[in-house]
């Protein structure tokens, strides 16, 4: 028995970006520190900062598109997706002074996410997670 398992690791694996319009690096990187913290909390196998992460002290040329990403490897739950989702949707809407930004990418699939009402983001993240969702699996 043979499995495509490059395939179903990339559809186990959302990658975040996160980024913030006129934000410091040090501001992005504690955002997503915060995220990366109530994500851990849920049954996934693993939420890591991708490589660029770290902010030097003081540092001003940055790449803060490599200091908000991070990369949650679901595992085989079902519900870890919708779980996450639900995560990132209520964390930014902690977050309506600010007004974060985020990039959300399972494989081929990418789901932007940028000055859009609390509506607009609950139908777009429904959406996104029946996409991922596999058939006749609860949302």
């Amino acid at each position: 028995m043979s499995t495509n398992e490059g395939a179903d690791t990339v559809e186990n694996e959302l990658h975040i970006l996160l980024t913030e319009e006129d934000a410091e690096a040090e501001r992005v990187a504690e955002l997503t520190g915060y995220l990366r913290q109530e994500l851990l909390d849920l049954d996934v196998d693993d939420v890591t900062t991708l490589p660029g992460g770290e902010v030097p002290p003081g540092a001003r040329a940055v790449d803060v598109t490599q200091i908000g990403a991070l990369l949650v490897t679901l595992g085989s739950s079902a519900t870890a997706l919708n779980q996450v989702m639900t995560v990132i949707r209520s964390w930014m809407g902690r977050r309506h002074e600010t007004h974060p930004s985020l990039h959300l990418r399972m494989g081929d699939d990418v789901l932007e996410v940028s000055e859009a009402t609390d509506d607009q983001v609950a139908k777009a993240f429904e959406i996104f997670v029946q996409r991922h969702s596999p058939a006749g699996a609860e949302p």
